[in-house]
C-alpha cells in the first residue's frame, strides 16, 4: 500500500477536499440537528403552553359564570367542562391533556411521581410553568405543567363545606381535603405530555432530507473544484513534471509547453521553456567549444591530453598517440599517472587541499615496450560543471 507521500497530487487533493466536505458535511449536520431539536422542543412548549392556558381559561370562565346548573347537569361542573373541552381540542394530536392535583376529587385528576414533584414545587417555589423531558420506561416523553390557582369563583366549591353547593357536599363529606383553599393558593395544575419519538418524527424526515440536500451539494462542489483544479492546476504540474522528467532521461533541450495564463502556474510554465531556451542555448555552445577544443588540440604541435582528478583520461590527439604508442581508444579510459614515471607524486600533488592551478615538471613517460621518453609536461586546471578537468601539455626533450 502506497504510503500517503507517495500518492499524485490528484490522489492527494480530492482526498484531502472529501476529508474536508465530509467534516463540514458532520459538522453542519450537527448543528442543524441540535438547532431542528431545539425548534421542535420550542414548539412542544409553546403549544403545551396555549394548551393548558385554554384548559384554565375554560375552567376560570365556567366557574365563573356557571351557578345553579352543575345540580341539574354534572356535566357542566368547570373542571369536567375542561376536561371535555382538552379531550376534544387534543383528539388528532399527539398530545395528552389532563388536570391533577394533590387535592384530587377525581381519581382521574391523581398525579403521577413527576407530577405530584411538580405540584409540591409549585407550593413550595411559586414558578409560573415547568417543562423538561423525561424518561419513562424505555422511552422519553416531553412533560408540561401549567399551576392552577385558586379564585373567587374557585372557592365556591373548594372553600368551606358549608358554603359548598349541595351536589358537592354530597359527594364529599366534611373533612375532606379538597376543601378550604383560599385565594391564590395553587389548586392544581394542567399536566401536558407527548412521547419525544411523535415530536421527532418529523424531525427525522426532515433531517434526512436536509443531510441528503447537503451531501449532493458537497458531492456537486468536490465534483466541480476538482475538474476545476485537475484542468488549471493538476494536468499543468503533471505536464510539467513529465517534461522534466523526459529532458532527464533524453538530454534534449528542445521541448516546450504551452503557456495558457499567466498566473503562477503560467510563470512556472514559462519559466520552464525559458530555462530549456538556456539550456540548448548552453548545450550548443558547450559542444561547440568542445569540438574546437578538439581541433585545437589536434593541430597542436605537442601531445596533449584531458583528464579526470583520478586520472582518467578523457581527450587525447594524434601526438598522444605516438608519444605513448598507443592509438586513441586504448587511452581513453586509462590513468595518466600509470604512463609517468613520478605519476604517483603528480596525482599526489593534484589530490592535496587547496585548489591546483598550474606546474611545469619534468617528466619520464613509458611509452609502449617500456621505452623512456623525457618530456616537459605543462598541468593546468580548469572548472567544468561537474568536476574540475586537468589539460597536459607534452613536449619531448631531445638530447636531455
Amino acid at each position: 500500500m502506497p504510503r500517503p507521500s507517495d500518492l499524485s497530487i490528484r490522489s492527494k487533493f480530492f482526498g484531502l477536499m472529501s476529508l474536508l466536505l465530509i467534516a463540514l458535511l458532520l459538522a453542519t449536520g450537527i448543528f442543524t440537528y441540535q438547532r431542528q431539536k431545539e425548534f421542535i422542543l420550542r414548539f412542544a412548549v409553546d403549544n403545551a403552553r396555549s394548551l393548558a392556558t385554554q384548559l384554565i381559561e375554560t375552567r376560570e370562565y365556567m366557574s365563573s359564570v356557571v351557578k345553579d346548573e352543575p345540580e341539574r347537569n354534572y356535566g357542566l361542573v368547570p373542571q369536567v367542562v375542561a376536561t371535555q373541552v382538552a379531550r376534544r381540542v387534543t383528539q388528532n394530536s399527539k398530545f395528552y391533556v389532563r388536570q391533577v392535583s394533590l387535592r384530587y376529587r377525581n381519581p382521574e385528576n391523581r398525579p403521577d411521581a413527576y407530577e405530584t414533584a411538580q405540584l409540591t414545587k409549585f407550593i413550595t417555589q411559586p414558578a409560573t410553568e415547568t417543562y423538561g423531558i423525561v424518561e419513562s420506561g424505555d422511552s422519553s416523553v416531553f412533560r408540561y405543567l401549567l399551576p392552577m390557582r385558586a379564585t373567587a369563583s374557585c372557592l365556591e366549591c373548594h372553600g368551606s363545606y358549608q358554603s359548598a353547593p349541595d351536589f358537592v357536599r354530597k359527594r364529599f363529606p366534611p373533612g375532606h381535603y379538597s376543601y378550604n383553599y383560599k385565594v391564590g393558593e395553587v389548586i392544581g395544575a394542567v399536566s401536558v405530555t407527548v412521547p419525544i419519538k411523535d415530536l421527532y418524527a418529523q424531525l427525522g424526515a426532515d433531517f434526512k432530507l436536509d443531510m441528503m440536500a447537503r451531501g449532493a451539494v458537497f458531492l456537486i462542489v468536490t465534483i466541480v473544484m476538482g475538474f476545476i483544479m485537475s484542468r488549471l492546476i493538476i494536468e499543468p504540474v503533471r505536464l510539467l513534471s513529465g517534461a522534466i522528467t523526459n529532458v532527464t532521461r533524453t538530454g534534449f533541450f528542445d521541448e516546450k509547453l504551452p503557456q495558457k495564463s499567466h498566473d503562477e502556474i503560467g510563470m512556472l510554465i514559462g519559466a520552464f521553456n525559458d530555462m530549456m531556451d538556456e539550456l540548448s542555448r548552453r548545450t550548443v555552445q558547450s559542444r561547440e567549444a568542445d569540438e574546437r577544443y578538439r581541433r585545437f588540440i589536434e593541430v597542436a604541435a605537442s601531445a596533449v591530453i584531458t583528464f579526470l582528478k583520478d586520472g582518467k583520461i578523457v581527450i587525447a590527439n594524434e601526438k598522444a598517440e605516438a608519444l605513448f604508442g598507443r592509438n586513441r581508444q586504448m587511452l581513453l579510459g586509462e590513468s595518466v599517472y600509470d604512463f609517468l614515471e613520478e605519476g604517483a607524486a603528480l596525482r599526489e600533488r593534484i589530490e592535496q587541499p587547496g585548489e591546483f592551478t598550474e606546474e611545469t615538471t619534468r617528466q619520464q613517460v613509458v611509452s609502449a615496450g617500456g621505452k623512456l621518453v623525457q618530456v616537459e609536461m605543462v598541468v593546468s586546471a580548469s572548472k567544468a560543471d561537474r568536476e574540475p578537468l586537468f589539460t597536459a601539455i607534452l613536449r619531448e626533450r631531445h638530447g636531455a
